[in-house]
């Protein structure tokens, strides 16, 4: 398993229900509200051998009110 950090843009007004969403799908494995130019950064954990970019969009992209993300390959922890 390999840890992948995502950062989300929400629409205005609608991160609490993306978050919500994001839950429910019980993608990530934590989630947390940001400043700046993205709302919320959730790190989610991928099998090794998962296509990331297709994961990304089939459980997290198309979660409605959702803007723009930026996902954050991981390759070592220390």
């Amino acid at each position: 398993m390999r840890a992948v950090f995502v950062q989300l843009q929400c629409q205005p007004g609608k991160t609490y229900a993306v978050a919500e969403e994001l839950f429910e799908r019980e993608v990530a494995s934590e989630l947390y509200s940001t400043s700046g130019e993205y709302d919320l950064l959730m790190k989610i954990y991928v099998e090794n051998e998962t296509d990331i970019g297709k994961f990304i969009n089939e459980n997290v992209a198309n979660v409605p009110g959702i803007v723009r993300s930026l996902t954050t390959l991981t390759f070592k922890a220390f």
